[in-house]
């Protein structure tokens, strides 16, 4: 039979022991046995409640990733024909939303026979560039897709 090298519930070493004795050992304190380190020789296994740990794992990530503050990916939505008032209201939002540390996603959406003269929304979008290149990069440059032409922007580090 296979020997395992076994850590108790409490994070003592027990030792090298038998495996059989090892799930003994668990089934006696209602716990689980858990091989930690499948590679080792002799492998190691822990004794502890599983469902506990798996339960305290998730935790732990959950805590992680609220941590994290991943640059969302915000929209600021133009039209060809957008005069500059809602244009510098609009670019004055997505400034701010880089500032916050997240990336914008800039697209104009073109209706009807709008579609026809996509120059228009080229020079909106190079408006945006030239306005938010102190705090900004350029990750996709403006390109169309289907109906709409996309400019994304993340922050400068």
């Amino acid at each position: 039979m296979r020997d395992v090298r076994l850590i108790d519930d409490e994070g003592e070493q027990k030792g090298v022991v038998n495996v059989r004795e090892a799930l003994e050992m668990a089934k006696e304190r209602g716990l689980d046995l858990i091989e930690v380190a499948p590679m080792a020789q002799p492998p190691v296994c822990r004794i502890m409640d599983y469902g506990k740990y798996k339960y305290d794992q998730q935790k732990k990530d959950k805590e992680s990733h609220k941590k994290q503050k991943g640059g969302d990916l915000k929209g600021v939505w133009l039209r060809p024909g957008t005069d500059d008032h809602d244009f510098d209201f609009k670019v004055k939002n997505a400034m701010k939303f880089l500032k916050e540390g997240d990336k914008v996603k800039v697209v104009v959406r073109f209706r009807a026979r709008e579609i026809t003269h996509p120059e228009f929304a080229r020079k909106l979008l190079d408006r945006v560039i030239e306005m938010s290149n102190e705090i900004a990069t350029v990750e996709k440059a403006p390109a169309m897709e289907g109906r709409t032409m996309t400019l994304i922007l993340s922050p400068k580090s």
